[in-house]
């Protein structure tokens, strides 16, 4: 395999993984710290739309219009946009709400004293993580295509998903503990519900490597600009507000737009 889509592949797999960061934070630490988390799902909420709009959908664009002339071109990326976006909001409206990941759980909830028996609590909690892996199978797609156009840009991409799995980490990490009392069963089951993105990663690459071209990159950078805006706008920005910092949240927002701006303008 070669580093054109080993480095994206490495990228795609730290971002689904971090999921095992969060339930690290539901272990050791003592309080959640939600301006932290507020302002930090913010950053890759800033991230992601300014990357999608500034340089994934101009670049799609850019590409299809070169393929289908001025106003075909234009037509056939908008329509992509939306696609993306219809695709990621019929997977998470297939996900039914009570076992949808997003939903937040503090670091707090980790001293209530676990239930062994409670088999309850642990189908939530598998159902978590399963509603996990449906969500960040996406995700990986969006950050592997990221990082193929722009290794820089996906390194950035990456990170802000990172940031983004971290809560999910936790909310598959505490049900489980309290159904077996088991950290470790625990730390595994939110562990291995990030695999999905490079599983979506990697099934993209075997499926789309062999038909690449750049029809096909334009389509799909506007479908990755749809997901990450979708992912935005509907989990990143009210699983910030639910924490209770709104202000901060904004205040992330708008640092990462202007860390993506810099980023683009040094290693564009």
């Amino acid at each position: 395999m070669n580093n054109d889509i080993l480095i994206p592949l490495l990228l795609t797999t730290f971002a689904g993984l971090s999921t095992g960061i969060g339930s690290l934070i539901a272990f050791f630490s003592t309080k959640t710290n939600k301006r932290f988390l507020s302002f930090s799902l913010g950053l890759s909420a800033g991230v992601m739309i300014y990357v999608s709009f500034v340089e994934l959908f101009n670049e799609s664009q850019r590409l299809l219009i070169s393929e289908f002339g001025g106003k075909e071109g234009e037509i056939i990326s908008v329509l992509c946009f939306f696609g993306g976006i219809f695709l990621i909001g019929a997977i998470d409206k297939l996900v039914p709400s009570f076992q949808n990941p997003h939903e937040i759980r503090s670091v707090e909830n980790m001293e209530k004293a676990p239930n062994s028996n409670n088999t309850k609590l642990m189908r939530v909690g598998l159902m978590t993580a399963l509603a996990v892996g449906i969500h960040n199978f996406p995700e990986g797609i969006a950050t592997f295509i990221a990082a193929i156009e722009n290794p820089n840009v996906g390194l950035v991409i990456a990170v802000a998903v990172a940031i983004h799995n971290i809560p999910e980490g936790i909310a598959v990490s505490v049900p489980i503990y309290h159904a077996t009392g088991d950290r470790k069963k625990a730390f595994c089951f939110s562990f291995l519900s990030g695999l999905a993105e490079p599983i979506g990663a990697l099934l993209t690459y075997l499926f789309l490597a062999p038909f690449i071209s750049l029809k096909l990159m334009g389509y799909t950078l506007a479908i990755v600009a749809g997901i990450m805006v979708f992912i935005s706008l509907d989990e990143l920005l009210p699983a910030a507000r639910e924490y209770g910092e709104h202000h901060i949240a904004i205040y992330g927002l708008i640092v990462g737009m202007g860390i993506m701006a810099v980023s683009l303008l040094l290693l564009n």
